[in-house]
């Protein structure tokens, strides 16, 4: 069975097209959780009727959301769906065969992207990548959490979502996920991505990359990478810290900037000590 999780915040007008994209799908070992993390718009309503586990909760991010369904979730499988997205018709029972067929316990696939109604290209940066794919997720996140299925034994590995991370959280768990596992990449375009909505998380928190600064140094102290994924991700933290510290200075914030310029230098990557990932 696989347990598709949908969370949802204030996004009323879209949460019904969400959770009927997940009942057209064909796979019908499927149970479909929304978890509410604080509407206050009626969202709930809209659901009225329809073949779901709906949950309130006070609202604490996206991450506490889909960390309270994975717990609810009964399926072998957790698949996630960002209410602002849609699944295309045979999303899941293409990934699953596929899945089935080459032994993965992760797979994601291509999407479709719209943004204020109109089709986007990806750009070289995003392009999508199979197999040990741990290099690949440094600069940016790849992989979206809406067109993911994850054994939930992985899960069970590498832990949950990180509810400190108020944005990035998806790159932070990607991370984790790649360093340990290969995941197989569905090329075809199995989801719709609409965006610019006006309060969307990626809008409302400036520099995203010291977010994802943050996810560097903390899987550095893990102790779980290999000595060439060590190297490639001491790379990666060097290139957004001396880029982040720029920034920093043309601001004015000279005590912040010289933080993130000697980050690097100062982060034991034997040890990374709690000190110095506070200093993130």
């Amino acid at each position: 069975m696989v347990s598709v999780i949908i969370t949802t915040y204030n996004r009323r007008p879209y949460v019904k097209a969400a959770v009927e994209s997940v009942l057209a799908q064909d796979y019908r070992d499927k149970e479909i959780i929304v978890v509410d993390d604080g509407s206050r718009d009626g969202s709930d309503e809209e659901l009225v009727g329809l073949p779901v586990r709906y949950v309130w909760k006070e609202n604490e991010g996206i991450s506490s959301a889909r960390n309270l369904g994975i717990s609810l979730a009964k399926g072998d499988f957790i698949s996630f769906l960002d209410v602002d997205d849609l699944w295309k018709k045979g999303k899941l029972s293409i990934q699953m065969r596929l899945m089935n067929e080459q032994v993965s316990l992760i797979s994601y696939t291509n999407e479709v992207w719209i943004r204020n109604g109109v089709r986007l290209n990806q750009g070289h940066r995003h392009r999508k990548h199979s197999g040990l794919i741990y290099q690949h997720c440094l600069p940016l996140c790849i992989i979206s959490p809406s067109s993911a299925v994850i054994n939930r034994k992985v899960l069970g590995d590498v832990g949950l979502f990180d509810e400190a991370l108020p944005v990035c959280e998806d790159y932070d768990m990607w991370l984790r996920i790649t360093c340990r596992y290969p995941v197989l990449f569905v090329d075809s375009e199995l989801i719709i991505k609409r965006g610019g909505h006006p309060d969307q998380l990626s809008r409302r928190f400036e520099a995203m990359d010291r977010f994802r600064i943050e996810s560097l140094a903390k899987i550095l102290s893990m102790r779980i990478l290999t000595p060439e994924q060590r190297t490639f991700t001491l790379a990666e933290l060097r290139k957004k810290c001396a880029i982040y510290a720029q920034g920093a200075r043309k601001r004015g914030r000279f005590e912040e900037a010289a933080e993130y310029a000697t980050l690097p230098s100062t982060l034991d990557v034997s040890s990374g000590t709690s000190d110095q990932l506070e200093q993130v």
